[in-house]
């Protein structure tokens, strides 16, 4: 361990279900294998799926109180196992790298280990984020709540150079969400292509990537503020009010535009489904033409009614999507870097965690960062 490393750290821990965090010291975690790495986490970023681990709606996790939570951070390595494997030793003290939460310490022999047909870049062979053996930072295992934290150098992604440790936090859920689940709905340059829930932090992102990659994008919100976010972006994606406009209206436009009679041509070629509601869903099918595609990248409680006829007599191919590959990850860092996409991010200091949580509550859109540079 470097010299100048602290044996201590602060951490925002989750005691009991339903409380609020609470700011401990405790000592510093070690690397334990040779994949692992320490980091000074620089960044990390609130995301929904905090807020529903807190709730006890994760069912087996936490694994164990107390718990650090955070699955989308971005540090400083530190230092390394005494006998690194080539992964860990491919990052030297003091690079920069972006951390997802999933696929700490995957098995390396199961099936998704071994090579699934995930379509959306797979990782190479002994390595997959759907290891269903591996161990989650911020969720099964510690996160990135806290001044350092032991991640796998596997689940790595060094941060370009035009990115702060901020910007990167956010895009290491939301950002390789939404843009994994843009390369599902498998689109061509000038295809149509719906975000539903286009103000909220995966959605904002979302509008950014689609037009940057050549979509007609329309994003889809119902709330003032997250509205507000959206059409401030200034993407030059159609901000649809759902609210005001209804679907089927939207539809029969486009296909005013496209000279388009019959309702199977007229729409979009794809929507990808962010806010929970059955209402939201019920909104995003009725944008789409046949043939079309829904994405699907949440999962409310008590799921989605699916309508028969919509998948039977208009084949409409309903998709989930989780998550991308380390591969993929790079890939949309790069882009994100390229193309100057960036969330719109608030940030507070490590202490005032708590206050970012109610800040999430008020559902005004965009991201929530901490920000470990920022003092108390």
């Amino acid at each position: 361990m470097a010299k100048h490393t602290p044996q201590t750290m602060r951490g925002q821990f989750l005691e009991a279900f339903k409380t609020a965090y609470a700011l401990r010291n405790v000592p510093l975690p070690k690397p334990s294998a040779p994949d692992d790495i320490l980091i000074k986490v620089d960044a990390a970023s609130y995301c929904h799926t905090d807020y529903v681990l807190a709730q006890g709606q994760m069912p087996g996790l936490p694994k164990a109180f107390p718990h650090i939570g955070c699955h989308e951070f971005a540090g400083t390595v530190v230092s390394h196992f005494d006998s690194p494997s080539s992964k860990a030793s491919a990052f030297k003290e003091g690079d920069r790298v972006g951390v997802p939460g999933r696929a700490f310490h995957p098995c390396g022999s199961c099936f998704e280990c071994q090579g699934s047909k995930d379509p959306v870049g797979r990782d190479e062979k002994g390595y997959s984020i759907y290891c269903p053996h591996s161990e989650n930072n911020g969720l099964s295992k510690h996160g990135g709540f806290a001044e350092y934290a032991v991640v796998d150098a596997r689940q790595l992604a060094p941060i370009p150079a035009a990115l702060s440790a901020v910007e990167t936090a956010p895009l290491m859920c939301a950002g390789i969400t939404i843009y994994a689940a843009l390369k599902r709905c498998q689109l061509e340059k000038g295809d149509r292509v719906g975000i539903i829930g286009a103000g909220g932090g995966l959605g904002h992102l979302g509008l950014q990537y689609g037009v940057k990659m050549g979509y007609k994008v329309h994003g889809v919100d119902a709330a003032d503020a997250p509205l507000r976010l959206a059409n401030g972006l200034n993407t030059g994606a159609r901000i649809v009010d759902a609210r005001f406009e209804k679907a089927v209206d939207i539809v029969q436009q486009l296909g005013a535009e496209d000279g388009k009679k019959d309702r199977g041509e007229m729409g979009l070629d794809a929507v990808i489904i962010l806010p929970e509601t059955q209402a939201a869903f019920d909104y995003g099918m009725a944008l789409l033409k046949s043939h079309g595609k829904c994405v699907v990248v949440s999962f409310p409680e008590d799921g989605f009614h699916i309508s028969a006829r919509d998948v039977v007599f208009r084949d409409i191919s309903i998709i989930g999507s989780l998550v991308g590959s380390n591969r993929v990850l790079r890939e949309m860092l790069n882009f994100s870097a390229e193309h100057n996409v960036r969330a719109i991010t608030k940030s507070i200091s490590l202490p005032r965690l708590n206050g970012l949580v109610e800040e999430y509550h008020k559902g005004e859109g965009g991201k929530l960062v901490i920000d470990m540079a920022m003092t108390d």
